[in-house]
């Protein structure tokens, strides 16, 4: 089984890969870090501030590649990371896609705007972020609702995010 998990930044993707990863066993994939591999080791102009779809446009096709590695050799995959695109399934086949599980983590205005503090707060729970200060109120809005409209569009899952943080995954 793959397991996809999108979203915007700060929505919680690394530590459900986490805890998805102890429940299950299943190794993860943060695309973060193949992105960071990829433009410390000189493989791409692109930086860590490039843009989501600059980036998108980059790593996806590696990552395509790599679910379809796993697949091919019968291993579980968690794939983690906002460079995830909306229409991740027209990449695959329908017989590729009953294997695959996708998530989108999405916020709702109303609980950024009651829980932003938490929400810095718990940035660095999975990982410890170098520089944060892209995260402000009004930058989580707008990755959220534009995450949220992407989803729509394109008819991917998403577990909206509101009133309280539950994030419930199966396997």
């Amino acid at each position: 089984m793959i397991i996809l998990i999108g979203g915007a930044s700060h929505t919680g993707k690394t530590c459900l890969a986490q805890r998805l990863l102890e429940k299950y066993k299943i190794t993860y994939l943060s695309m973060d870090h193949l992105k960071m591999g990829l433009i410390r080791s000189g493989s791409t102009d692109l930086t860590p501030t490039s843009g989501d779809e600059p980036l998108t446009a980059y790593l996806w096709p590696i990552v395509r590649e790599m679910v379809r590695t796993a697949m091919e050799n019968g291993q579980n995959l968690i794939v983690e990371g906002c460079y995830i695109p909306f229409d991740w399934q027209a990449d695959f086949t329908e017989e590729e896609r009953r294997q695959i599980r996708y998530v989108c983590l999405v916020m709702s205005g109303e609980y950024i705007r009651s829980h932003f503090e938490d929400i810095k707060g718990y940035a660095n729970a999975a990982e410890r972020r170098r520089d944060d200060g892209d995260c402000t109120l009004e930058s989580v809005l707008r990755d959220n609702a534009r995450t949220l409209e992407g989803c729509k569009k394109h008819g991917a899952d998403y577990l909206l995010i509101d009133g309280e943080y539950r994030v419930e995954f199966e396997v």
